[in-house]
């Protein structure tokens, strides 16, 4: 029985998303007085940046070897139709595979480990989807479910690509290895793009190993760390990097591109690679 004295009842609010009978009734999208639209916006900006750029050197197929420095991009190459790289990591496993260009076989892998990626899911998620766009800012979409449907379920086999970056890191390390080789494959040289590539492998190392699966392989499942004093030191390694996972994130992000740009200037005739010795 109604008295005249019950608060008037609360209509959901017609743009959704947290604007709902269980929420607080603010009116104001959000009361941050600072800047906050330019996180995300940068964010957006610098993953569409290496989308284009990516995009653009996988579908190119060409100036991905420039002895004896091998584009990450396109390594391992397993197609017939790679670039001869004599005495390099060329696997003609897969056949001419219609003509397609060799790196859109590989690029799958570290590409479907950063896309899974525990930070650059929060990345994307705020800067294309405003999922949400910013902290204290409301979501413009009216229901949230999270990963629990198709296809952001799919996001849960980030652990099975962590395994996969293994094996294409490994490669990109015999990559770096045979960068200090010269032009006849005598042991010896050092050129800028030894440099380069010494740059991205670090980066690409410790991205790969700060990454939250591997911090779950290496202790997670452990029930007394005082039983196991190897594996509680190297879960205190990777916990350290794993505090800096959004900065190895984007400098291997930017370190990879780099090596595949200083590639193709080098295979393009751009400039000849300078020689220390």
């Amino acid at each position: 029985m109604a008295t005249g004295t019950e608060p008037p009842a609360t209509e959901p609010h017609p743009r959704g998303g947290v604007h709902t009978p269980t929420r607080a009734a603010i009116a104001a999208p959000h009361l941050r007085t600072d800047r906050w639209w330019l996180a995300p916006a940068a964010t957006a900006a610098g993953l569409l940046a290496f989308v284009v750029y990516s995009t653009w050197r996988a579908f190119a197929n060409a100036d991905y070897y420039a002895a004896p420095y091998v584009s990450p991009f396109y390594s391992p190459c397993l197609a017939e139709n790679c670039e001869p790289m004599r005495g390099g990591p060329n696997w003609e496993i897969f056949g001419p595979w219609w003509g397609i260009s060799p790196a859109i076989i590989i690029l799958i892998f570290p590409l479907g480990f950063r896309l899974t990626c525990y930070y650059y899911r929060k990345a994307y998620y705020r800067g294309f989807w405003a999922s949400p766009p910013a902290c204290a800012v409301a979501e413009p979409h009216r229901k949230y479910t999270g990963e629990t449907r198709f296809p952001l379920v799919l996001q849960n086999i980030h652990r099975y690509f962590f395994y996969a970056a293994l094996l294409v890191a490994g490669v990109l390390t015999y990559d770096t290895a045979l960068a200090f080789r010269d032009e006849t494959y005598d042991w010896g040289h050092m050129g800028l793009g030894t440099l380069v590539f010494l740059a991205n492998i670090v980066l690409i190392w410790a991205y790969t190993l700060s990454c939250h699966s591997c911090r779950h392989i290496v202790g997670g499942k452990l029930r007394h760390f005082s039983r196991h004093p190897v594996r509680y030191r190297m879960w205190q390694l990777v916990g350290k990097l794993n505090a800096r996972h959004m900065l190895l994130a984007w400098t291997s992000l930017a370190s990879v591109a780099l090596a595949d740009f200083y590639v193709y200037l080098v295979a393009s005739g751009v400039f000849d690679d300078p020689r220390f010795f």
